[in-house]
């Protein structure tokens, strides 16, 4: 990543030549993130897929590369499968999650992919489309959800997505009605929510739905606990703790604002104390991506008391995990051009070619500071605190509500480049508001010591000679 910082001369020819705002993603990145988890699951001698969140990024680069790999990929929509197959991934590297249409459970019978299923009635369309044309077993794991434990109590938030744990001999009774029809390969958990003991609540449920299931004559052989691994976004973990005390003093109204109209991110002052809760994500996260994966395994069961790692590996079970944020962290960045610099009471205001969907920070509740690319030398090198305007007609276009600090002024036709913004930032919430572009992207890569890019959809692994680990 900042390697690429450095090629100021081709990141702002890459920016006239293809739009503001333009998305740059890194293939070669990803081959290390798979090792990192691949490297946990050694450490606890573990089998098992990392499958990846294909809803996280749109870019076909980043799916060929992975499809030259060994790790899987999984879809949640007809297109994404469509994707998928195209990309290079055989069926068995691909899963299909989230709310299904009928369309998307047509093709995913037909080429023999696995299902996560996330409902009874789910799971009895895709009977019917099975049977009628007598098709093979179609591969299955059940997606579960409410979960209880009889050791300490652990508070967990309803979930619209999965069959209740309870309902577990429900799911295996329908199975039943239609023999020769799945193949129940295991079950999964996807929970909206970083707490340790919450997830390792749902995976030693897992662990008991599994035996029930086998107990009945089925014979799973895997857990599947999504994904929630984060990313850590901010070296410093003092910086964090420093900024959120200073919001809230400036919530009090005890310093001046740090924030567009003194917005206080869910806090709030009443009485002369503040109140609410911190509606952001934890910029600092030591413990993320394949090292919360890590410490998840070595958390105790509640019942049983044993690592849950040791209870899986004890059971001969495999581990599939579905990281999206994670596996791409560091794999991207979003670069916006400069339009006007201006001082409007007190405040340095920027004004970007591109909009708060380009980059959807406040949408994700994460704050960062963008990366100033002079286009030549900078007239002012002193630092200075401003807010960043979108290009849209909308009071509510702000890149961030929040006060940014740069190390030097930009001026107009200079580019902020949005770093690690590969993961959900880049083009999951993007749209054609105002007949605005979305943005162009392109893939970058190291060969022969120097950086080499094409448009994104132009990128092969095999093409470009970098083939995935």
């Amino acid at each position: 990543m900042e390697s690429v910082l450095d090629e100021t001369d081709l990141l702002t020819q890459l920016i006239t030549a293809l739009g503001s705002p333009l998305a740059i993603v890194l293939p070669q990145q990803l081959a290390r993130n798979v090792a990192a988890f691949r490297d946990v699951y050694s450490g606890h001698r573990l089998a098992g897929q990392i499958f990846y969140a294909h809803k996280a990024n749109r870019s076909s680069a980043l799916v060929r590369e992975l499809a030259a790999g060994n790790a899987g990929i999984d879809v949640a929509s007809l297109a994404e499968l469509q994707h998928a197959l195209g990309a290079g991934f055989a069926p068995r590297r691909i899963i299909a999650t989230g709310p299904k249409n009928r369309d998307l459970l047509w093709l995913a019978a037909r080429s023999g992919i696995t299902v996560s299923t996330d409902s009874l009635a789910e799971l009895s369309e895709l009977a019917a489309l099975v049977t009628k044309p007598a098709l093979s077993p179609v591969p299955v794991q059940v997606r579960l959800s409410e979960f209880t434990s009889t050791g300490v109590h652990v508070g967990a938030r309803r979930s619209r997505f999965g069959v209740p744990a309870a309902a577990m001999n429900q799911v295996l009774d329908l199975l039943d009605k239609h023999p020769g029809v799945f193949e129940l390969s295991g079950v999964a958990y996807h929970l909206d929510t970083i707490g340790l003991s919450e997830k390792a609540v749902a995976l030693e449920g897992c662990l008991l739905a599994l035996d029930e299931a086998r107990s009945r004559g089925q014979r799973p052989w895997s857990v599947d606990v999504g994904g929630g691994f984060g990313v850590n976004y901010l070296a410093d973990g003092d910086q964090w703790d420093a900024y959120t005390s200073a919001l809230s003093q400036a919530v009090l109204g005890k310093r001046e604002p740090l924030t567009w109209n003194a917005h206080g991110y869910g806090l709030r002052a009443e009485g002369g104390t503040v109140r609410g809760s911190l509606q952001l994500y934890p910029a600092h996260r030591p413990v993320a991506g394949a090292a919360y994966l890590d410490r998840l395994l070595q958390t105790a069961a509640p019942q049983q008391r044993r690592p849950l790692g040791q209870l899986l590996l004890d059971s001969m079970y495999d581990l599939h995990v579905e990281p999206g944020r994670a596996l791409l962290d560091q794999c991207g960045m979003v670069l916006a051009s400069v339009l006007e610099v201006r001082d409007d009471d007190g405040d340095t205001i920027v004004r970007l070619d591109c909009n708060a969907r380009d980059v959807s920070l406040e949408e994700h509740g994460v704050l960062m500071d963008p990366v100033v690319v002079h286009r030549a030398a900078s007239t002012d090198a002193r630092p200075v605190q401003a807010y960043l305007f979108g290009n849209l007609c909308l009071e509510a276009d702000l890149i961030t509500r929040r006060k940014v600090f740069l190390p030097s002024r930009p001026q107009a036709g200079d580019v902020l480049a949005f770093v690690n913004t590969a993961g959900y930032f880049m083009d999951f919430s993007a749209t054609q508001a105002l007949r605005q572009p979305v943005a162009r992207k392109v893939a970058m890569w190291r060969e022969h010591n120097a950086w080499q890019w094409c448009l994104d959809e132009q990128y092969w692994p095999v093409r470009t000679g970098v083939e995935a680990a």
